[in-house]
């Protein structure tokens, strides 16, 4: 897997040229290949409870959707392959029928906690319900409620990370709970050793019998 040999069409490659960037992007292209993804991608794409996808339309328009479910949704089956349960939403299908037109499709997943992104090409499939029962039991969210329609299965071509620049903080509701929960287990530890202290007599003095 080589992201910028991917990305970098002639077109892009003078605009770098133009901005003074092509060397150091060069170089990349010729040196950056990973053989899947590495242990971290696994663990950051396991985490997110959403995504960004863009597919192309025959209409010659890119379309881009936000897909998502609870933190974990998105199923990583191997280091080249990911997949979800795609629930039923709109019913526009848009990006269901483009994908059967052209599978070719870009993925952003956004931790804004974090400020990182990562950016994928893959090319999707759709598997019908009931066409692969043992992918299905897989990939299905644990303790959620959803109407599936199909499974959508995503063969990574190539990946990078984005620049983490002017990604604004934001959390889940449920990320903020954590962290009131945290916050709430360290008060309550600080008010009983408090009150320890306040039962304990003064240093040198004993207690009465």
């Amino acid at each position: 897997m080589n992201y910028p040999q991917l990305a970098f069409t002639d077109a892009i490659k003078q605009q770098q040229e133009e901005w003074g960037s092509r060397t150091a992007y060069a170089r990349m292209e010729n040196f950056r290949y990973v053989d899947g993804l590495t242990d971290a991608e696994i663990e950051f794409i396991r985490e997110r409870d959403s995504f960004y996808m863009a597919s192309f339309g025959e209409n010659e328009y890119p379309y881009i959707q936000h897909r998502g479910g609870p933190k974990g949704f998105i199923k990583v089956i191997d280091r080249d392959t990911i997949g979800i349960v795609d629930f039923s939403g709109n019913r526009q299908y848009i990006s269901v029928g483009n994908i059967t037109e052209n599978p070719n499709v870009s993925l952003i997943l956004v931790s804004y906690p974090l400020g990182a992104r990562l950016k994928i090409y893959a090319k999707a499939s759709i598997v019908a319900l009931g066409e692969d029962d043992q992918l299905y039991e897989y990939l299905k969210p644990a303790d959620y409620r959803f109407k599936p329609e199909r499974m959508m299965i995503f063969k990574i071509q190539a990946y990078d990370w984005n620049c983490q620049q002017h990604i604004m903080p934001r959390y889940s509701e449920s990320e903020v709970r954590e962290l009131f929960t945290r916050q709430q287990q360290y008060i309550s530890k600080l008010e009983q050793k408090i009150r320890e202290l306040e039962l304990k007599p003064p240093s040198g003095e004993q207690e009465k019998p």
